[in-house]
Order: structure tokens, then sequence, then C-alpha cells
């Protein structure tokens, strides 16, 4: 899971896909953190991404970088602790003039059941669980 998370927070950037009925949606996100042993993202439950995930919280990942892609499949689980929020807005200061650890927006999920897997025009795919 840390190569998966260093390759992730390295890219800088990564799209995570959802679905909102029969239709997929896919946008840009940033944040990335690693929380008791568990790979989390962050977003705010006002959005629209956040309904999308708490009616199906099966998403996918996917992060570019030198040649190299990673795709992270799994569901993804809200964590409300206040503990959660401030660890992932401790690694993003620039996002605390919109997002506190105490307020009802910030929302912090980390992936269950995942399945990552490195890809490469030039090498055999590598797949991680965790």
């Amino acid at each position: 899971m840390n190569e998966v998370y260093e390759f992730i927070k390295s890219a800088q950037t990564y799209y995570l896909a959802t679905v909102e009925g029969d239709q997929p949606r896919v946008r840009p996100f940033g944040t990335v953190d690693i929380f008791e042993d568990k790979l989390y993202i962050q977003t705010g439950k006002i959005k629209p991404v956040s309904k999308q995930i708490q009616a199906n919280p099966k998403v996918e990942i996917c992060a570019f970088k030198d040649g190299t892609w990673l795709r992270v499949s799994g569901e993804l689980v809200r964590d409300d602790r206040v503990e959660a929020k401030a660890h992932m807005l401790a690694g993003y200061p620039e996002l605390q003039a919109m997002y506190s650890a105490k307020d009802d927006n910030t929302e912090v999920l980390y992936f269950n059941n995942a399945e990552a897997t490195f890809s490469s025009f030039t090498a055999a795919p590598k797949t991680v669980k965790f």
C-alpha cells in the first residue's frame, strides 16, 4: 500500500471514477493520505461526488507518471472522525481555508477491499491488494 500511496502522491493528480445512476463520472483529485494503515482520499460532503460515493461506494482511481499508470479499485468508506480529517488536512495546508477537521462538510474516505495494478507498455502488470 505504501508503494501505491507514494506513486499517487508523486503523480500529484489522479482521476476518480464514480457512477451516477448509469452514467460514469470522472474528475481530477489530488488528496491522498495513509492513516491507521488505510489509504484515504478527501472531498466535501456537499459535492456531487460525495453523493455518488454514498449511493455506490465502488470506485476506481487512475494516476499516470513517467510512462506508468496505476489503477486502484475498491469501495470507499466514510470516516467521520476528527482525527482522520485532521491527519489528511495536515498534509494539505492549502485546503485548510476551505475545509476543517471539525466542520460538517469535510469528508475523508478510505479504501476497503482495494486492488491496485501498476501497468506500462514495457513491463508486466503488478497487482497489490490491501
